[in-house]
């Protein structure tokens, strides 16, 4: 399964514009303190047990550090029905690299 992306600079231009977008951080919870944009934090690990807790309907942008967790994490919400879902292209680091500086790369 081809899993679909978003760079970081069209996730920013989204978010800009108001669009109502589900920010899902995957990694572990000593990263999400380290250096974070935001997101809500299911490390991935824990969100096979935890899908209940999002909204199928609500369009959602999986995020990592580098982006193979949130690609994992993409495919296990495609396969409990969720549609609208991406995977943030080069995760955390490619946000402080394209878009904002400031965001702590570790």
């Amino acid at each position: 399964m081809a899993v679909p992306e978003i760079q970081a600079e069209e996730l920013k231009k989204r978010l800009d514009a108001g669009e109502n977008l589900y920010l899902l951080d995957v990694r572990n919870e000593d990263e999400y303190e380290t250096s974070n944009i935001g997101g809500h934090l299911i490390p991935l690990p824990e969100l096979a047990k935890r899908v209940g807790e999002l909204d199928s309907h609500q369009k959602i942008i999986a995020l990592c550090k580098m982006g193979p967790r949130g690609a994992k994490a993409v495919q296990l919400l495609h396969m409990a029905g969720f549609t609208q879902v991406w995977n943030l292209t080069g995760g955390i680091h490619a946000w402080s690299d394209r878009v904002d500086h400031s965001v702590r790369k570790y």
